[in-house]
């Protein structure tokens, strides 16, 4: 089972992959993830994550897959739509959503729903009705 220390040290790998995903992480991301953050009671382990990333200059695919284990291992959870949204936000910090970043975006989105529809389809949580 997943921690929550460890679904959010995921957030952070994930954030840490969007903003790097086109080269270089530039300090408006940075400053948008404090703002958006300030309010989460889980923030200073998200941050803690991200700057881990970027400190170890992690390469973001690494981090995107470490993070896309622990989501799909986690299951469903409401904060992914909060994730989503900080995703968005850094991303177009600077400049606007590139698209390396919405590459890695719409990834993040395409692999949960595939994992999670096949969860559902194992354990026959779909409806039969047409």
């Amino acid at each position: 089972m997943i921690s929550k220390e460890q679904l959010y040290d995921a957030f952070g790998e994930l954030i840490y992959a969007v903003a790097k995903a086109d080269g270089l992480i530039q300090i408006e991301e940075r400053l948008t993830l404090e703002k958006i953050l300030s309010d989460h009671p889980w923030a200073s382990q998200i941050h803690w994550s991200f700057n881990y990333e970027s400190t170890k200059e992690i390469d973001p695919l690494e981090s995107y897959e470490k993070a896309i284990d622990i989501f799909k291992e986690h299951g469903p959870d409401p904060d992914y739509i909060y994730l989503l949204d900080v995703l968005k936000q850094v991303a177009a910090a600077s400049d606007g959503i590139d698209a390396d970043e919405q590459k890695v975006i719409d990834s993040f989105q395409s692999d949960l729903y595939k994992r999670f529809l096949k969860d559902a389809e194992e354990n026959n949580w779909t409806s039969n009705e047409s």
